[in-house]
């Protein structure tokens, strides 16, 4: 027994260093995949907009935003980003409430059907808005009311857009906070409005803080909505750095908004963190199944047709509109918009029949959630290895230290702006060994940032909350690192990995922002096409539009219901 026992002493020794060894191993893939295709075009473009004669010239800081007009998109990306977050709590947290507390009929397929919108492209979303509120819309038509190039239309499109991340993040912990808390409260006198103020509410707070903070990183970050629905009245930061670099080429001032948008967006992801944080406190949850009941009494059946209403007219209006709108041809109602789409006619916006464009998303879409999977999947497995003994050695705090860095690296191109990326491209790979710019892959390159933070988010919990023992027991079997992993870790991550690639392939079908500038004419992708086709005038460019946004809508919402079945009944609350 003495004998075994230092055997598997001798057998342990060794696994600081190995574990070492084995994980910057797994971050040498994303590590390289983030310096060539991330930070080298990020680097590129600010130094081409910042340098001049070799020296940095930080005065422009000073010169671009001193300008009034410069001044006034700041402003406004921060006003319409505050706006649309109170906005959005103030409609979703009754929705969060019901779907946390009330059981009914067709709950599920609601649930799911609320959280379509959140994996739309924004190019989706401002094509259904401005069916409904644009010129010759459906209010333009029925009551003379346009809300195009007007705040109100961005708004709108933005609490549609987030209703979802409200309704999940927080309603996921409000059907896990025991009622009989505020049963306690309300036994002692307190009233139902002091006992939630006083009880739910505290408890409720994080999740809220980090709801609200979700919402104000996805609107501060705007761009397509913004593109289609301000017109050249409203610009958020991300529509400028499009307008500086694309219309103007004014790199300088691009470069400066690009480092802006970076520093507002690094502060909301820390406070996220820390909210986060507080949300993992000791709490007093049970099952979701426990908490939810059938409405009782008038006031919660008002509640719950009212949420009903709300979904209906808000999040299902818009979408059954752009639906409509792609069937409303000169001749009546029929398919002739999607017909023409099959054919490129001597006036197109494209060199290629519009439909191509399909056929590229899918291809595209694919390649990238490839990517994405194995540098998303290297990167989480790194993150999930069981932390280094050793005690605060050298050796193991610049570990750590670097580990909790690269954490933090794969989010960065969630507050990168998405235009820089697209132009950091174009002008940085370009030369051998990295010129890509007439490369096929150059697209699905730029998809896959986007996809490898969604990607190592939806698996990081999963790998987390595998039993640590099983992993040490193969290892003292003798089984190396990759076969621990392919034994232990991919039977129970199977699931989650699916899910990752679900989500992958949708944010990929939508990307926008990079794609725009990168995209071959002759190849465009399904976003670039519609906004291409809404920024032409013509009858049929605005058909073709509404159509292709359909079918991208059609695409996007099977990805997602697809992934609501394979969901694994967490409790998480996170969206």
């Amino acid at each position: 027994m003495v004998l075994a026992r230092s055997e598997v002493a001798r057998t342990r020794r060794p696994v600081p260093v190995r574990g070492t060894a084995v994980r910057l191993g797994l971050m040498a893939v994303p590590l390289a995949f983030f310096a060539l295709f991330f930070a080298y075009p990020v680097v590129a473009i600010v130094g081409r907009g910042l340098k001049d004669g070799g020296r940095w010239q930080f005065g422009r800081f000073g010169a671009v935003l001193g300008d009034p007009d410069i001044a006034h998109v700041l402003w406004f990306t921060v006003w319409q980003a505050a706006a649309s977050t109170a906005l959005t709590l103030l409609i979703a947290l009754p929705g969060a409430y019901v779907f946390a507390r009330f059981a009914f009929p067709g709950k599920q397929l609601l649930r799911a059907v609320v959280a379509v919108p959140f994996v739309l492209p924004t190019v989706v979303v401002g094509s259904a808005f401005l069916a409904l509120v644009g010129r010759g819309g459906l209010l333009d038509e029925l009551w003379g009311l346009r809300l195009d190039t007007s705040v109100w239309a961005i708004l709108l499109a933005h609490v549609f857009f987030n209703y979802a991340v409200v309704v999940r993040t927080v309603g996921g912990l409000w059907s896990q906070l025991d009622p009989r808390q505020e049963e306690a409260a309300r036994m002692l006198g307190a009233g139902r409005f002091e006992a939630w103020r006083r009880v739910t509410l505290p408890a409720l707070g994080p999740a809220v803080a980090a709801a609200a903070l979700m919402v104000f990183l996805f609107t501060f970050t705007s761009f397509g909505a913004v593109q289609i629905l301000g017109g050249p009245t409203f610009a958020t930061l991300e529509v400028e750095i499009y307008r500086q670099t694309a219309e103007f080429l004014d790199l300088p001032t691009a470069a400066v908004l690009t480092l802006v948008q970076f520093a507002a967006v690094l502060g909301v992801l820390a406070l996220h963190a820390l909210t986060v944080r507080r949300r993992e406190s000791a709490l007093r949850l049970v099952p979701a199944a426990q908490t939810a009941r059938r409405p009782r009494g008038r006031g919660q059946w008002a509640l719950l047709w009212g949420t009903l209403g709300v979904i209906t007219v808000l999040l299902i209006v818009p979408l059954a509109v752009l639906v409509e709108r792609s069937f409303d041809g000169p001749d009546g109602y029929g398919t002739g918009f999607y017909t023409s789409l099959r054919s490129a006619t001597a006036d197109s916006t494209f060199a290629v029949a519009p439909l191509d464009a399909l056929w590229n998303s899918l291809a595209y879409g694919a390649a990238a959630t490839a990517i994405a999977l194995v540098v998303g999947g290297l990167a989480a497995a790194a993150l999930t290895l069981p932390r280094l003994r050793g005690g605060a050695s050298g050796r193991t705090a610049w570990v750590s230290r670097f580990v909790r860095g690269f954490d933090a690296l794969l989010m960065l191109p969630l507050g990168v702006s998405a235009v820089t990326v697209g132009f950091g491209f174009l002008i940085s790979l370009d030369t051998p060994p990295l010129d890509l710019r007439a490369s096929w892959w150059l697209v699905p390159l730029a998809q896959a940032l986007v996809g490898v933070p969604f990607v190592v988010r939806t698996m990081l919990p999963v790998l987390r909350a595998v039993d640590g023992r099983l992993r040490e027991a193969a290892a003292v079997l003798g089984a190396s690192p990759w076969r621990v992993w392919r034994e232990v870790d991919l039977p129970l991550v199977r699931r989650a990995l699916l899910i990752a690639a679900g989500f992958a392939f949708a944010v990929s079908l939508g990307e926008f922002g990079a794609t725009v500038f990168i995209a071959r004419p002759d190849q465009p992708t399904l976003p670039v096409a519609v906004a291409r086709l809404l920024g032409r005038a013509g009858e049929l460019n605005y058909g073709q539009a509404m159509a292709l946004s359909t079918i991208l809508m059609v695409v996007c919402a099977a990805a997602l219901l697809i992934l609501e079945r394979l969901r694994p009944l967490d409790h998480s609350g996170e969206f």
